[in-house]
């Protein structure tokens, strides 16, 4: 109820700045630029917050639009390109200006384990190197679970979960400092967890790749 909540009047507040702002400027939705320069920024924080620093959220908050928005987004294409040829078991999406990479927790991690197996060692190790070589952009890893289990449990091991994958990448050369670590715990489900394949759905480390400031900076001269 309380994510509902935040959502309602996100999308009112939202709703009044593209009033207010002019429809012409709301509805620039080019590929790279889906949030208009002007309202970008605010628009984009309400709905990074109403989401709960979820991978979407965070990545619909970090757009900056307009020509700059294009060119960050062609950078993200060749990024998500690499990334979706070279790791097995992600599913791997453009959102916005960034990339969000979704693992299944099975392919990380034994049943409530937050230890990485090995094979997941490898796959991440191949990520570590394209996150490496396009390294103008922050990194948020957020960790989610099923029902079982009580919720506090269930955070607990989200976040332990989203860290591992975070401290597995630091210990492959990626700076620490382009990571936040979020646990979801049960909450934001993607599908129902009263079926084994629902709860396997839901136990899940979301990665997103935004643009960071040094990039948007660029992008913004470059287009000026």
């Amino acid at each position: 109820m309380a994510i509902m909540k935040k959502f309602f009047i996100g999308f009112l507040i939202i709703t009044f700045l593209a009033v207010s702002m002019g429809c012409a400027e709301w509805n620039r939705t080019a590929k790279g630029a889906a949030i208009g320069a002007g309202v970008g920024g605010a628009a984009g924080g309400l709905i990074g917050y109403a989401t709960g620093s979820t991978a979407a959220g965070v990545l619909i908050g970090a757009a900056v639009g307009g020509a700059a928005g294009a060119l960050i987004g062609n950078y993200m294409d060749k990024q998500a390109a690499e990334i979706e040829r070279d790791i097995e078991g992600a599913k791997v999406e453009r959102v916005g200006e960034g990339i969000k990479i979704t693992f299944n927790s099975g392919i990380l991690f034994d049943v409530n384990k937050a230890n990485l197996k090995d094979y997941s060692r490898t796959e991440l190790t191949k990520l570590a190197a394209i996150l490496s070589k396009y390294d103008d952009t922050n990194i948020l890893l957020a960790g989610y679970t099923d029902s079982t289990g009580s919720e506090e449990y269930n955070m607990q091991l989200s976040r332990s979960r989203a860290q591992s994958v975070a401290d597995y990448l630091v210990v492959r050369n990626v700076n620490s400092e382009r990571f936040s670590v979020y646990g979801h715990g049960e909450s934001d489900p993607v599908a129902a967890n009263d079926t084994e394949g629902g709860r396997a759905q839901n136990r899940r480390v979301e990665v997103a790749i935004w643009a960071n400031e040094k990039l948007k900076r660029v992008a913004q001269e470059k287009t000026s």
